[in-house]
This record gives C-alpha cells, structure tokens and sequence, in this order.
C-alpha cells in the first residue's frame, strides 16, 4: 500500500471517472483511489467496479445510499483513508477541473516543504481559471476575500477543493463536528485546521471548468458558503481548539 489517497466523489460521472482513474495511475508518484460514490443512476459505479479488477490493490470504492452532500462524502472518505493509515489524503473532483497532475505538487508541499495542509489555488498568482464565465469568476473570486475578511485567515482560495491534508490535520480535527454539507464545508476544514495552527501552504494551479457532465455548482451553494461563514466565525468563539507544536 503507499502512503498517498486521492478521494474522489462522484455522482453521475460516467464521462470522466475511467480517463481520471486513469490519468491518476499513469503519473510518476503512486497515488491509490477512493471513489465515494454516491448512487449514481448513470452507471458511474459499474465503471469502477470492472475498473478495481485491473487495479485490486490501487482502486477502492464506498458507496452511499444517494446524495448526501459532498461534506459528508469527504468526511465518509477521511475516515476510511486513516483506518487505513494513508499518510496523505486528497481531496480532487471527478470532472477534471483539478488536474491530476498537480497532486504531485501538493504532495511535494507536505512531503518535502513541511506543509500539513497543502491547497491547490486559484487566486495565489492571480486568477487562474479556465472556461468560466466572467460572473462566475467575480463571484468566486470575491467569496474568498470575504470569508479573509470574516475569519481573519490569509489564505486566498478559501473555498478551493483541490488540498492534500497530512494524516495529523485529519487526527486533529473532530470531524463530527463539522457543520457544513456543501461547498462551505471546504470553508470549514481549512478554518478549523487554521485554528488548530496547522501549517497550511497554496499551490498555484489552474482551474478548468468541465468540458463533459454536468456541473453540481448552483447560486445556493455559493449563499451556503457567505451566510455560512458568519455562524462559522461565531461558533468558533465558543470552542477550544487544540494547538499542534
């Protein structure tokens, strides 16, 4: 077994999952696969199946009675990757927006720079996206520099979901007390691994918009993320966080 997994949610991703499992195993540094899948009525889970029997020891799959929001699915997938002692968990979409690519980078930011949590980002070097429309960029772009200006961390794509966390980070944090289902549960994780006192590293990448499938982004997730992270900020008054050395 090696030390690195990349999880992967999915939910109808039968255009993308085989050419991304593939791309993942084909790169220099060895990653293993954890598909959290979620149901899918489109076959997505057939696909890995006949996939895990030319890749038994690389590629596993859990899979989840339906859509239960991508906070639980990484969550269901960190706890399964530290059972199953992974030095080094990613986090990476299906839809080739991250490229896989990159894992490389970030898991040289945590091996090698010291890192404990390493994040792809967008905004670290400008604004590095491909194929979203302007409205799009603005929105993204200006939700992470409010939720710098609610929470007070540097970090400039807090809403990127593009990470590697080292085995500690995930140790740490009490998972089960993470609120957050959709896309301010990446708000939350890096928030309260930033409380703890984790060393957290950007990695510039660029992001592509999905050229096949069909996007799970919506207006309702970015309000999620704002209105989100007032209570956020507030709760976090009340709680202890333990500090790493």
């Amino acid at each position: 077994m090696g030390d690195s997994i990349v999880i992967i949610p999915t939910y109808n991703e039968r255009e993308n999952i085989e050419k991304i499992i593939r791309k993942v195993f084909s790169l220099t540094k060895d990653f293993n696969i954890l598909i959290v899948e979620d149901n899918s009525p489109d076959g997505t889970a057939g696909i890995v199946k006949d996939l895990m029997k030319e890749f038994p020891e690389r590629l596993f799959i859990e899979e989840r009675k339906g859509k239960l929001g991508l906070g639980t699915a990484y969550i269901h997938g960190f706890k399964w990757s530290l059972e199953h002692n992974y030095d080094y968990i990613f986090e990476m979409d299906a839809d080739f927006s991250h490229n896989p690519e990159d894992l490389i980078k970030l898991y040289n930011a945590c091996h090698n720079l010291g890192a404990d949590l390493a994040i792809g980002s967008r905004y670290i070097n400008g604004v590095n996206v491909v194929n979203w429309p302007m409205g799009r960029v603005l929105m993204s772009y200006y939700a992470s520099a409010y939720v710098r200006f609610v929470t007070r961390m540097k970090i400039r794509d807090t809403t990127a979901g593009f990470k590697c966390y080292t085995k500690k980070v995930l140790e740490t944090i009490e998972m089960d007390k993470i609120h957050f289902i959709g896309y301010a549960f990446q708000i939350e994780m890096k928030f309260t691994a930033w409380k703890h006192g984790f060393r957290i590293l950007e990695v510039p990448i660029i992001f592509t918009d999905r050229t096949e499938g069909q996007s799970k982004m919506s207006k309702g997730i970015f309000k999620e993320a704002i209105f989100g992270v007032i209570s956020l900020k507030v709760r976090s008054w009340f709680r202890k966080y333990k500090q790493v050395a």
